[in-house]
């Protein structure tokens, strides 16, 4: 992963995985979460490489054709959180690579609000307060280092 975003580090703790069932037969269960971040910016038009290098990464640590990580990577701006899939959907914008992007999280109102459309794990209370600390280390900066973006 440092290959495609630098130095990365975690951020929070790990989280339960329990929102779905959905990659309990690939994976099994229960399942965890763990957010990592990009020590130094990324830029914006990254997203679809890192996306599809995420991908060759899963593939490879994939056993019997089963996932052992999934592997989303997203941007952490000013103004919003941005999710990238390879599921298109009608309010997901392509951009190339076989990569869309979706606005998963506005910032408004001093705080990360989900969409219609928003993943429930993302709009959890848990998640939207740790993207939101990302946020603030990024523009406010760190003790020593300033995180940038969220994959």
């Amino acid at each position: 992963m440092a290959k495609l975003l630098g130095e990365i580090r975690p951020a929070g703790e790990p989280l339960p995985f329990d929102w779905t069932d959905y990659y309990a037969a690939e994976m099994g269960s229960p399942l965890s979460r763990r957010f990592l971040v990009a020590v130094d910016p990324v830029r914006r038009d990254s997203l679809p490489g890192i996306k599809v290098g995420l991908e060759a990464i899963e593939r490879e640590l994939s056993v019997a054709g089963r996932r052992t990580v999934n592997l989303d990577p997203g941007l952490v701006t000013p103004e919003n959180f941005v999710l990238a899939t390879a599921k298109n959907f009608t309010h997901r914008v392509y951009l190339g690579e076989g990569v869309f992007a979706e606005l998963t999280l506005e910032y408004r109102g001093g705080e990360f609000r989900p969409q219609p459309w928003t993943y429930p794990d993302y709009a959890s209370n848990e998640v939207r307060a740790l993207l939101a600390s990302v946020r603030r280390e990024m523009l406010y900066g760190r003790a020593s280092e300033g995180s940038r973006t969220c994959g």
